[in-house]
């Protein structure tokens, strides 16, 4: 069986999203939750970026729109934050797209809207 990448590194950031779940519980707005985990990250010494712009390179241009992603944690790791009823297939295809973008390798893909904490692993 292969190792999972940035293991250490995921189950911290899960632990600390699962952590502000149950204190918050589901029903806030997006920002609320990445408010709670910039905190936590900040408290617990964490290296992150939040709101980190990225450029699309489309046949040797940059387009003019930009991407944002909610966090990048020790410069290789995209935490992707929603706050929606339920992850549907265009939440995971706009982190494996990030992924594309950022050239980094994992995205962690979260979910504060439902009444259990809801993650998923993406490789690219």
């Amino acid at each position: 069986m292969s190792e999972l990448i940035y293991r250490n590194e995921s189950y911290e950031i899960i632990g600390i999203c699962m952590r502000v779940h149950s204190e918050l519980g589901a029903g806030f707005l997006e920002i609320v939750y990445k408010d709670a985990l910039e905190y936590e990250f900040r408290k617990a010494n964490i290296l992150f970026e939040r709101e980190k712009k990225y450029e699309v390179n489309y046949r040797g241009i940059i387009l003019p729109h930009s991407f944002y992603a909610d966090f990048v944690i020790q410069q290789k790791i995209i935490l992707e934050v929603k706050a929606v009823k339920k992850i549907v297939n265009a939440h995971i295809s706009q982190s494996i797209n990030y992924l594309k973008v950022s050239n980094n390798k994992l995205a962690l893909l979260v979910n504060f809207g439902e009444p259990s904490f809801f993650y998923k692993r993406i490789i690219y």
